[in-house]
């Protein structure tokens, strides 16, 4: 932020939205959740003009409708988001085709150019439990990174999206290794990286060093932060991702980190357009709580000159 003298870099290559994660917006349909008209009235009254769709079926998902009830608030959408698990091999391509096609399609006609692609876990988000080893196998690597590929190749193809992989707590894409790994692994040409700020710095991982070192592989970037104190609780006592973000394990900005200001800073120095979505993972919560929050990150976003 600035310190009220020094006036805040223009960041003009950022162009900052919103999703339906900040408004505790998980699952397509959930008791828990409010309303998708309710998100996108309040998204918009919040100050922001980018939105990803969410969960599949969560927005309308005719596109003429969508389009309707988007423009008339003045929002347009930046991405769609799939879920994946590449690393099991051939035997998940034809079901993970589907999934992709369908969103991809409701993407591409609402004008969007990425889809974000984010791995399965490895332990159940709610319960802890191990669904499968942590660590893979040389074999799955190679699916993982060869499926990956394929995806983003077939998702250009026919429907001339761009695939922005999002390292996620509690998969196998997460901290500094491994996303290493994976972007030296895939081809850079059909393969770039959703960098979410909270979710690596949850890993253990340093957002501005990734984007100084890997930057010509940063496609697309989610904003958020961890509440440290907690992170270490959540580390210590073995806490999965979803019970962690029911303590707050993923807080208010600033009130966390990584501080955006350098991230953002960083990104526009790469000299490419990027969207920031900001997401902060609050499932379940109050329903009126989303809406203070996201007008008070829109307008640190603005001290930040994004």
């Amino acid at each position: 932020m600035t310190d009220g003298r020094t006036p805040a870099p223009v960041l003009d290559r950022i162009r900052v939205g919103s999703a339906p994660d900040s408004w505790g917006v998980w699952f397509p349909e959930d008791p828990l959740q409010l309303p998708w008209w309710r998100f996108l009235d309040e998204v918009s009254e919040a100050g922001y003009d980018w939105i990803e769709l969410g969960p599949y079926g969560y927005l309308p998902t005719d596109p003429a409708r969508l389009a309707d009830e988007t423009g008339r608030r003045g929002l347009q959408v930046s991405a769609g988001t799939v879920f994946t698990a590449l690393h099991r091999g051939p035997d998940v391509w034809d079901a993970t085709w589907e999934h992709v096609s369908r969103v991809a399609a409701l993407t591409r006609a609402m004008g969007a150019r990425h889809l974000v692609v984010i791995p399965s876990f490895w332990r159940d988000d709610k319960t802890a439990k191990v669904l499968e080893s942590p660590d893979l196998t040389p074999e799955q690597w190679r699916h993982l990174t060869g499926g990956t590929e394929e995806l983003g190749r077939r998702v250009r193809e026919e429907f001339g999206l761009d695939i922005v992989v999002h390292p996620h707590a509690d998969t196998h894409i997460d901290g500094e290794a491994n996303v290493a790994r994976f972007l030296d692994g895939t081809d850079s040409g059909l393969v770039s990286l959703c960098l979410d700020t909270g979710h690596y710095a949850y890993c253990g991982g340093d957002s501005v060093q990734l984007i100084e070192t890997y930057g010509d592989r940063i496609g697309y970037l989610h904003l958020k932060q961890v509440d440290p104190q907690i992170l270490a609780e959540v580390v210590r006592d073995g806490v999965p991702f979803g019970p962690a973000v029911a303590r707050g394990v993923m807080c208010e900005p600033p009130h966390g980190v990584p501080a955006l200001e350098p991230v953002l800073t960083a990104a526009q120095g790469l000299g490419v357009d990027l969207f920031a979505i900001v997401e902060q993972d609050m499932y379940p919560c109050p329903p009126d709580r989303p809406l203070p929050i996201a007008r008070r990150t829109r307008r640190l976003l603005r001290g930040c000159g994004a």
